[in-house]
């Protein structure tokens, strides 16, 4: 794998990677970082030497992560089944609940991202035309999410969607009474024995569930080792059973179950979160093997290149 790696890197192949971290079978197999200019959202932060213990923006990987948070949270009886009725736990909104069809919404709607909602991501995510950047920069968020056009049924078509991931992350908090981050820390990042994370903030204050979470290389693949475990103890064996199991097809060839993705690379089965400028967490379960990929490609249209690389050519090759 170090070989093959070398050999990329040589070529002029991984222009851009910032980190990769694998392990298999619970040791480290791979590991190696980069350097190059990078920005945590939309904010420069100028030429980086990166390595363990620096943090690196994970975009909509974040959205995986909000998933496991959601399913611990369930686990504790403290938020709603994907079964439940959206809007009711949403009652600042009568209004909309009042509309016949967003009254047929429901967790899974959101948990799947098949709400039926206008939503559009395919523009630069330093545009207000962005309905993510549109959302963050919203007085309200909430309102901003559930108030957008209906286009389809709910539940009938998948279409890529932050707003779905911020509701889910207002259950949570307010579940439980504690920010998404102040959760994070105490239930899923502390048993793993992650100490160090940053979550970016709306202009509202609130953590961004979609899109906000910061970590290294070496703490995001600890998260995949946690999902190749069932859990681990930590977030209920069930939850990752259902959260994996694939529900609808994505614009671009991959299944979607519950805010992760689930394809086949090299004939193995693979469970990702993915986010924007090619950041990658990967499990691959038949090789008990979880990998992480940190990448500075953001809004490019070849962001997917590097990560499609290194698990194609160099990992599971």
């Amino acid at each position: 794998m170090r070989e093959r790696l070398v050999e990329a890197l040589r070529a002029g192949e991984l222009d851009g990677l910032h980190g990769v971290v694998v392990v298999q079978g619970g040791r480290t197999v791979l590991e190696h970082y980069g350097a190059g200019e990078d920005v945590s959202w939309a904010t420069p932060l100028g030429m980086v030497q990166f390595g363990p213990g620096v943090l690196h923006d994970l975009r909509s990987v974040t959205k995986s992560v909000t998933a496991l948070l959601y399913g611990i949270a369930l686990g504790e009886g403290l938020v709603p089944g994907p079964e439940e009725p959206l809007l009711p736990h949403f009652p600042e909104y009568a209004d909309l609940a009042a509309d016949p069809e967003r009254a047929r919404l429901t967790v899974e709607h959101a948990l799947t991202m098949t709400l039926g909602l206008e939503w559009r991501e395919d523009v630069p995510y330093d545009s207000p035309a962005n309905a993510e950047i549109a959302m963050e920069m919203a007085a309200d968020r909430y309102r901003y999410v559930l108030e957008r056009p209906i286009v389809a049924p709910p539940g009938t078509e998948w279409s890529y969607c932050g707003g779905a991931t911020a509701l889910l992350g207002k259950l949570i908090a307010d579940g439980t009474g504690l920010t998404l981050p102040e959760y994070a820390a105490q239930k899923l990042f502390a048993p793993l024995g992650i100490r160090e994370f940053g979550w970016l903030a709306g202009a509202d204050g609130v953590a961004s569930a979609a899109s906000g979470l910061r970590l290294d290389p070496r703490d995001l693949v600890k998260i995949g080792q946690l999902v190749l475990a069932k859990g681990d103890g930590i977030v209920p064996a069930e939850w990752i059973d259902t959260m994996l199991r694939p529900r609808f097809d994505t614009a671009w060839g991959a299944r979607y179950g519950y805010q992760w993705y689930i394809s086949e690379v090299a004939g193995h089965r693979l469970v990702a979160g993915m986010g924007n400028g090619g950041q990658r967490l990967v499990a691959v379960p038949d090789l008990d093997l979880a990998a992480a990929i940190v990448t500075g490609n953001y809004d490019a249209p070849d962001q997917a290149r590097i990560p499609t690389l290194l698990l194609e050519r160099v990992i599971l090759a």
